[in-house]
Parts: structure tokens; sequence; C-alpha cells
């Protein structure tokens, strides 16, 4: 299997490229737009077809390559069926299977750090966008978050994996690159509560700045804009 995870330091996102193998199709997670001419170069090195393109939802922190990866490969364009992006071509609903060649992901609803989460799981692992993050968990204080919706996501879907599960973020901002639902069940500070009622205290009370790039990132990525448009 082919297993690229790709790091932005501006916005530090991971994108991943996944394909069963050379000469195969391909997908990507979370592309970030001014990097789909890195995306490209790794596609056409192991001659790989995009044929399929998802954002985990839509993200306040970067544009996605989500459109702009679509203009140049004709790749079908993915999102949970919340979103409300304009250009996507195929919404999934939970518990729906997506497939390439000799690879599949579920979609798994997980609403809580907006009302258009989903996480994806693959074999061994899990996608979790900005739901459940190595040692911290994603912001619920804009996009129609909550956090009473985020504990349901986390505590009754993410952690009812199985235990060696790996977890892949969409971001993490200390160089770490993937966890496991175990380590987050035992070690994740903001895990270490006994009801969403003392999650949400924890949550409500973290008094973070909004991203630097949201008023510009999350109409861009509802609209779908390309390098072009910029």
């Amino acid at each position: 299997m082919i297993f690229n995870q790709l790091f932005d330091s501006k916005s530090s996102t991971y994108t991943y490229i996944i394909s069963s193998g050379k000469g195969r199709e391909a997908l990507i997670i979370d592309p970030v737009i001014e990097h789909t001419n890195e995306y490209v170069k790794v596609l056409e090195s192991l001659d790989l077809k995009l044929v399929k393109v998802i954002d985990t939802h839509i993200h306040a922190d970067h544009i996605s390559g989500l459109n702009e990866l679509n203009k140049r490969t004709n790749c079908a364009r993915i999102m949970g069926e919340k979103s409300k992006s304009e250009v996507v071509d195929i919404k999934l609903k939970d518990n729906e299977n997506i497939n390439i060649e000799n690879i599949e992901l579920k979609a798994i609803y997980t609403p809580g750090h907006t009302d258009c989460s989903y996480c994806y799981v693959m074999n061994d692992r899990v996608f979790t966008g900005d739901t459940l993050l190595i040692n911290g968990t994603g912001r619920t204080d804009f996009q129609s978050g909550s956090s009473y919706d985020a504990y349901e996501s986390i505590f009754n879907r993410l952690l009812k994996l199985p235990e060696k599960t790996l977890v892949y973020p969409a971001h993490d901002y200390n160089g770490k690159k993937n966890s496991t639902i175990e380590n987050e069940r035992n070690k994740n500070p903001r895990l270490q509560v006994k009801s969403k009622e003392e999650y949400a205290e924890i949550m409500n009370n973290l008094n973070l700045s909004n991203p630097k790039m949201m008023d510009i990132a999350v109409p861009a990525n509802l609209k779908g804009l390309t390098l072009d448009q910029l």
C-alpha cells in the first residue's frame, strides 16, 4: 500500500495520499491548495490516477485543494452529506463506504468541531479530521460546533474503535504524526473526564483566538475556489 502523509507548516495540516500500489487508483484526504503541485508530482512519480479527494469538514485555517485537484485531474470531490460546500460530487452518509481500487473507507459522522465533520476508517487506521487530535481535540466554538456533540462523537464513536486503531488527524502542532485510540483514551488530557458536562466545561473555557485565515478560508471552501480565483 502507498500511504503518504504530507505536512503544511503554515496551517499545521496533514494531507494523506493513499493507494493500493503503483499504477493504481488513488485518493487524497484534506489537501491544502498551495501544495497542489506537490500532490500532482507525487501522483505522477508513482503513476497513480487520482479518482477521489475528500475533505473531512469545511476547514477554517486553510483553503482546501479539493476543487483545484478536481480541475486538474477530474477526480470526484467528496464530503459528508451535512457539508454545505457548493462543489461536492459525492456526499457520504454515516456508515457509508467509499472505494477505490483495493481500498475501502467507511465514513463516520462525528459532529462537534463543526456540524459537517466526518471521520474515515480504513482497516487499521482512522482519519479523524479535527474531531480527535493527538493529545487534544478540535475546538467547538464556531462553525455550528458543539462540545456536547463532540463528546458523543469522540466517546461513543471513535473511542469504540479497536484500541490499536491508528489515529491520523488533520492537524498536529507538536510534530507528532499519529497515535492510537488506546493512547488517546488513556493519555489525552481532554478525554480524562467523567461526563459530557465536564468535557463541555473544558471546551467552553479555552478562550482561543479565531484562526487567522478563517474569514477567507471558510467562504473560499464553501464556494470551492481554485488557484486562479484567489
